[in-house]
């Protein structure tokens, strides 16, 4: 069953009832990171295992998004500042629980690579915002493994 949430803007990037936020840097130079994750949005699964298909929609003003175990998002992007800051809302999905959703990925230059800050805010019902900080750690781990396969991803690619 597929449910629509709040259209919310950046703003919920700060208001948002819950915010998660997770960095990382990559030895990979900020344009190449933005590029991998707002441009070449179809590689998402090749560097973030939790994603099975990943594709542009609305002529590049939204996504569809496939995670493993079948989890979907339609999603609409708020913000593609190239090469310091790319941000999608989720206006829908088959989960229970979130009445919203924003995620961002701020980029900013690391000596001769990139630090990643990736914010997950979200508002839902007391039970959705409490499985989330439980799953906080689960997040976190995801987020390092993909960028990590990212970045060596993007290094090699640069050899």
């Amino acid at each position: 069953m597929t449910r629509r949430l709040s259209p919310v803007g950046l703003e919920f990037i700060e208001s948002a009832a819950l915010r998660l936020v997770f960095t990382r840097e990559l030895s990979a130079p900020p344009e190449a990171v933005y590029h991998a994750l707002a441009v070449d949005v179809m590689a998402w699964p090749t560097w973030f295992s939790s994603v099975t298909r990943c594709r542009p929609t609305d002529g590049g003003k939204g996504r569809e998004v496939l995670l493993k175990g079948g989890t979907r998002f339609r999603e609409t992007i708020l913000a593609a500042e190239a090469p310091e800051r790319y941000a999608y809302r989720v206006d829908e999905t088959n989960v229970p629980g979130p009445r919203a959703l924003v995620e961002e990925w701020r980029l900013v230059p690391a000596g001769a690579g990139t630090r990643v800050r990736w914010t997950f805010a979200a508002d839902g019902p007391a039970p959705f915002r409490l499985s989330l900080r439980i799953g906080r750690a689960g997040l976190g781990r995801a987020f390092r493994d993909a960028v990590t396969a990212l970045d060596r991803r993007l290094t090699q690619s640069e050899a």
